[in-house]
């Protein structure tokens, strides 16, 4: 039977579909060095200037929407949701996709870990060491491989110091942050400090956090004991450092970091599981310009060592253990510009790039679980190619990789699965045009934008041979050892608007996908668990996403002229829809946001700032109605917010204090978007209820 989960008495029609903010709700509007925007524009990752869709979170705006997870920290901007297992594991969904087809790089590089195995695995990287995220969407993911095919998102910390920070006669500069309060009592800290001259760079960084179960706007229970208005087994604790340091020449650097990041957390769906997590990261990276035929060639060389352990008991001193060990390298070349005359220009970047990994799972009396120990090798060529004209730019690029993914033989249910190697060969190409209507130095007007991409994926090594219970999910998964590529075409069709202070963006898109591996209920049981098997259908994803910012106070020119008495005020209005359809099955895709509406009214007077606002999700009833699998629809719901801040500046040093309220009406909503809604259905752990966070951040 279905079980509905209560509705919202608040409607969200009370401005248009197409408003998403461009800035982000933080934002400060008078004094860029006060609180960064989140910028929604055309550009790339690390300054190449090939033209594609992204979004870049940074600066105080990062540090003020920061959650403890990717997912909760990028939740809500334009067309990205979280996968929302539980306050813990949190991994970003875009425009309706997620796992293994989200891209996860820290700076630029692979992040091997086993979060796109399974829902109740974490990201190893944790938002208070960041200094900035990135997220590319459309063709140009095609420069990170066939698993970005839903998007990309780039980690960027400064371990490795990429430009001189520092003259001859050296110096020193660092940053700490405390913060406490939200929904599960956090208390965290971090630190960075780097110091050197113009020569060479050594940087420190650490951080730790530590959070209680999850309060929510309704009581729950363990194992049918109360537990209050708590999320059982939803507490953690989380630490991390690094070291890194780097050489700095005349035409490059060469750098070297490592780091470690340990986490402890409840898995939520479980009453007493618990996940100890580490991973070590060691990085070497080096960049030389003015090269031959290029104006900079960079490399970065990985290796990561991963594994987690699931407890079943908080005394247990052994369980099922993931582990994932490799390396990554890749190789890339931005080209000199060839001027072509006629107002041509011709600019690019051309590269390789190979990870191999090695993924078993074992549990604590050394029997393989869930699927076969499995190697994959993938090596990829790309380039990406941007003609510059007088009036935009035209785009092409092309990716083509040879991917190797092998089992082993294995004991257990997994023993069912032959020892075997799969080849694949998935080719991915990519057209754009930009057209600037733009006029004037203040670039008033329109920009329009349109990419079109094919693009292919192989299958990962558990779509291919996973046999065994997933206790995640309550389910038997069972992988398919030939399903073919994932093949997928992708069309953005993009308009941009800006008159001095007032902006509007809208972005429609849509992908047909011919062979779309996804995980189906069969109907059967196996060991008493329900039957779920991978295979491809066939799938559409089309939606909108739109911002809007006006200048309500404060004149109407991008440079801010604040009032003197009242400040200045910004409206800044968001939304976005997703809609997604397994054709083969004439049913809705599971998981997928419904349309979110939202609006801030952002306020700033001198070294004070303040904003309130809401976030409105639909109701969600597109779920699947696969008889073996019915969806849960989710009631419409509206989370109302407010924060405010305050910059201090004692000569070099700069402060920034901060305090947020979210859920302020303490509103009971479900996360569409979460495997734990579908799974536990009327137990499933709602989002967060009312919570005061606040906060410091002292810079040097």
């Amino acid at each position: 039977m279905t079980h509905v989960f209560p509705r919202s008495a608040v409607a969200a029609a009370a401005y248009s579909f197409l408003a998403i903010p461009l800035g982000n709700a933080w934002a400060q509007p008078e004094e860029a060095h006060r609180l960064d925007e989140v910028t929604i524009t055309a550009r790339s990752l690390e300054r190449n200037d090939v033209m594609v869709p992204a979004q870049q979170l940074s600066g105080a705006a990062l540090t003020q929407r920061q959650g403890s997870t990717l997912g909760e920290t990028l939740d809500h901007l334009p067309g990205i949701a979280n996968s929302a297992f539980g306050p813990n594991v949190g991994r970003p969904v875009i425009r309706g996709m997620d796992g293994d087809r989200i891209r996860i790089l820290q700076n630029s590089g692979a992040n091997l870990d086993v979060s796109g195995l399974s829902n109740d695995h974490a990201v190893p990287i944790d938002p208070l060491t960041i200094e900035r995220i990135e997220v590319l969407r459309g063709p140009a993911t095609l420069l990170y491989g066939g698993s970005a095919m839903g998007g990309v998102v780039n980690v960027i910390d400064n371990r490795i110091a990429r430009e001189r920070p520092f003259d001859a006669t050296g110096g020193a500069m660092g940053k700490a942050e405390l913060r406490a309060g939200g929904a599960t009592d956090e208390r965290s800290t971090s630190a960075m400090v780097e110091a050197g001259n113009d020569k060479f760079v050594l940087h420190v960084d650490g951080f730790e956090r530590s959070t209680h179960n999850l309060r929510v706007p309704k009581d729950m229970t363990c194992d049918g004991t109360p537990n209050g208005r708590r999320v059982c087994n939803s507490a953690s604790d989380s630490k991390g450092s690094a070291v890194g340091g780097t050489l700095l020449f005349d035409r490059g650097y060469l750098g070297l970091s490592t780091s470690e990041y340990r986490s402890t957390y409840g898995t939520v769906a479980e009453p007493t599981v618990r996940i100890g997590m580490l991973r070590r990261h060691h990085v070497m990276e080096g960049q030389w310009r003015a090269l031959g035929a290029f104006q900079e060639v960079k490399f970065q060389l990985g290796h990561t060592r991963y594994t987690h352990t699931e407890y079943d008991t908080p005394a247990a001193a052994d369980g099922t253990r993931f582990q994932n060990k490799g390396y990554d390298f890749r190789l890339e070349g931005r080209q000199r510009t060839i001027p072509l005359g006629q107002g041509l220009q011709l600019d690019g970047v051309v590269g390789l790039q190979t990870e191999r990994g090695h993924v078993q799972a074992r549990d604590e009396a050394g029997t393989i679980v869930l699927l076969p120990p499995s190697r994959t090798h993938s090596t990829g060529v790309f380039t990406y190619q941007a003609l510059k004209t007088n009036w935009g730019q035209l785009s092409a690029g092309a990716r083509l990789e040879n991917v190797a993914v092998q089992s082993f033989e294995a004991s257990g249910p997994a023993a069912e699965i032959p020892a075997q190697t799969q080849q694949f060969r998935p080719m991915s190409v990519a057209l754009g045009v930009m057209r600037n209507l733009r006029q004037g130095e203040a670039q008033h007007g329109w920009q329009l934008t349109t990419n079109l991409s094919a693009s292919q994926r192989a299958p990962k090594d558990y779509e291919l041979f996973a046999h065994g219970v997933h206790a995640a999910t309550g389910t038997y998964e069972i992988g398919q050892p030939s399903p073919g590529l994932e093949k997928g075409t992708q069309l953005d069709l993009g308009a941009a608007w800006q008159q001095g202070a007032h902006q509007f963006g809208i972005t429609g898109f849509v992908s047909q996908f011919a062979n779309y591996i996804a995980l189906q209920a069969t109907g059967a049981n196996h060991s008493g668990y329900p039957d779920y098997q991978f295979g491809g259908v066939s799938a559409r994803f089309y939606g909108l996403e739109s911002t809007a910012k006006v200048r309500m106070v404060g004149g109407r020119d991008a440079v801010l002229t604040p009032n003197a008495t009242r400040g200045a005020m910004d409206l800044a209005l968001r939304a976005d829809l997703v809609r997604a359809q397994d054709l083969t099955h004439n049913s809705p895709m599971p998981r997928i946001a419904p349309m979110r509406l939202g609006a801030d009214a952002v306020w700033s007077r001198d070294a004070w700032g303040a904003r309130l606002g809401f976030m409105h999700a639909a109701a969600q009833n597109r779920v699947p109605n696969n008889g073996a699998d019915p969806g849960v629809p989710t009631a419409a719901h509206t989370l109302w917010n407010a924060g405010l801040n305050y910059h201090t500046h004692i000569g070099p040093t700069h402060g920034l204090l901060f305090a947020k309220i979210d859920n302020i009406t303490n509103k009971l909503a479900y996360s569409p978007t979460s495997v734990l809604t579908q799974t536990l259905r009327e137990n499933a752990p709602p989002l967060a209820g009312r919570s005061l966070k606040v906060g410091a951040q002292v810079s040097f």
